[in-house]
């Protein structure tokens, strides 16, 4: 049922409610039943207000449906009372069919909003520079890609942003690493650090400091190895500089651009930080104990279980210092709402930063910002756990997954599934060719349809205008139901953070496509149903390319 459909019939049910129990305010929500045979549209208003209003919920839902007979008949053929006291409606004809009319005429704006202006900022990926961007970055970079593509549609002005942890303890690692492979120490030698990165990468970034290589980060700026083994800092320079471009190119074979790069050792370099810190001890949200700055967490109503280090006795702040001193620059700017997505070991953070942020005493809403915290990806080939790449050294990286699969598979699989669920990433599903494997199944529906329409190349133009009211098989209103409930999907998915409903909804429409294709011919004799069933066909096709969009997926016209 279309939204504005929905709307038309909520506004009924609340006028019959109002005349047989004044005073009554319900929220009428309306939900497609669990079993298709009750019907297409059920509520539950009745129930709803029955016990205040001292009725009996069957007796004043038949009441109501009453009311809306003669009022209603252009939306609903029938209504019926069910179970305790629910309302079953069952679209009328007409009702079922206006959807095609609704997607020739909005296109590919079908299921989007107009731009509102409002702001919204996505911060995902945000590796470290220490090596290459993992499977957990690629849950991450499909999860944000997509939601920001949600967002868009939905009228938002957009900005997505990658934070480089360019400052700490990871670094330094990283440049003690390169300095003892560039001087020919081996990670099984003792002499190497213990807490060093062994993949190959590292092999690739001493030559190219020994060789005064030039590389060009992401952010435009070039850098030029100095070859002087014996400076550390000249080496975390290079290092950093290399591993932000390989992230880059990374990135570039996702097919994904971010519109800013923070770098958090700006967070140092401007004061924002110290100038954090000073804030929160003059709000009294501080205290020294046992030579450490603590933050008195537990006292600002975010739920934190105990307060937490800020300054450490030996020195040096932890790090959710720096990400409360990020988030307010992110206030600063504008963006009053935030979205980050991180792994699940990022738990202990929300609480924290959300703390400091409240210290601070700005405005800023306890649950900002938003976060989406996604389990782990473990990657199956021939049915064992592949957990080392050559390159990175301990883990199957991007690009090995992009590689062996393709980006369109990448996308689709770490979306399909919620995020805060552990996902078995199948390399061998992802590389087959039958309705097992989601993406096949519905790319190969969109290139179904491409065919027929290129086979009526000479009737699109008449089938513009077809009738569709001579669509009545039940496959047919079967797959313009779901046609219709896109534009909620795509509301759904935006508001939960969960992208993984446009997979869902696309896998669903592909069965409704391929299940109405094998039901009725579509070039048939009779004119009037060859084009208007050439119409339907196109309005598929249209949908579900728009939808494959949202994910980043392609919509191939040919397979």
């Amino acid at each position: 049922m279309l939204p504005e459909q929905q709307k038309q019939l909520i506004s009924l049910i609340q006028a019959a409610v109002a005349r047989l129990v004044p005073g009554a305010s319900p929220k009428i929500l309306l939900e497609r039943p669990k079993v298709a045979a009750h019907g297409d549209i059920a509520s539950n208003v009745a129930m709803q207000i029955a016990k205040p209003a001292k009725r009996n919920p069957r007796e004043l839902a038949q009441q109501i449906v009453d009311a809306l007979a003669g009022n209603a008949q252009a939306l609903v053929a029938s209504a019926e009372v069910a179970g305790p006291g629910f309302i079953n409606f069952r679209l009328s004809h007409a009702a079922r069919q206006a959807v095609i009319g609704q997607i020739s005429a909005q296109g590919d704006q079908y299921g989007t909003l107009a731009p509102s202006g409002e702001k919204v900022l996505v911060e995902f990926v945000s590796a470290n520079p220490t090596g290459p961007l993992h499977v957990g970055h690629a849950r991450q970079a499909a999860l944000g890609d997509s939601l920001c593509r949600l967002f868009a549609a939905r009228g938002f002005d957009v900005t997505r942003e990658f934070y480089y942890n360019d400052a700490g303890n990871q670094i330094e690692n990283l440049a003690i690493s390169v300095q003892a492979r560039a001087r020919g120490i081996s990670p099984e030698s003792d002499q190497f650090p213990a807490e060093g990165y062994k993949g190959d990468y590292i092999v690739d970034i001493a030559h190219d400091f020994l060789a005064r290589a030039t590389v060009q980060a992401a952010d435009g700026k070039s850098v030029t190895a100095s070859g002087n083994i014996d400076s550390l800092d000249d080496i975390r320079h290079f290092a950093v500089a290399y591993l932000r471009r390989e992230q880059d190119l990374d990135l570039q074979a996702f097919s994904l651009q971010f519109d800013n790069y923070y770098l958090e050792s700006s967070l140092y370099t401007s004061g924002r930080v110290e100038g954090t810190v000073r804030a929160l001890i003059a709000a009294g949200h501080t205290y020294e104990h046992e030579g450490a700055l603590w933050l008195r967490t537990t006292d600002l109503g975010t739920g934190d279980d105990k307060d937490r280090v800020m300054r450490k006795s030996e020195g040096g702040y932890t790090y959710f210092v720096p990400d409360v001193a990020y988030h307010v620059a992110k206030w600063e700017r504008g963006f009053h709402h935030a979205i980050n997505i991180q792994g699940s070991d990022h738990h202990g953070t929300v609480a924290r930063v959300r703390a400091g942020l409240q210290g601070l005493n700005l405005g800023i809403p306890k649950d900002y910002p938003a976060y989406i915290l996604h389990k782990m990806v473990r990657v199956v080939r021939n049915g064992a756990e592949v957990k080392i790449s050559k390159r990175a050294g301990s883990y199957v990286t991007m690009r090995d997954l992009i590689d062996w699969v393709g980006q369109d598979a990448v996308r689709f699989f770490l979306i399909q599934r919620r995020a805060d669920s552990e996902f078995i990433f199948d390399i061998d599903l992802a590389l087959s060719k039958n309705e097992e494997n989601p993406v096949y199944y519905i790319q190969y529906a969109h290139a179904r349809i491409c065919s027929i329409l290129k086979s009526s190349a000479n009737l699109l133009t008449q089938a513009a205008g077809a009738d569709p009211s001579v669509l009545t098989a039940p496959s047919e209103f079967a797959l313009m139901q779901r046609l219709a409930e896109y534009p909620d999907t795509v509301a759904l998915a935006t508001q939960e953070l969960a992208p993984h409903h446009i997979a869902f909804w696309l896998r669903d429409c592909a069965a409704d496509f391929h299940a109405w294709y094998n039901a009725e011919r579509v070039l048939v004799d009779d004119d009037a149903l060859k084009l208007a069933r050439l119409r339907l066909a196109q309005a598929t096709r249209q949908v579900i390319a728009s939808g494959l969009a949202l994910l980043g997926v392609s919509a191939p016209e040919r397979m």
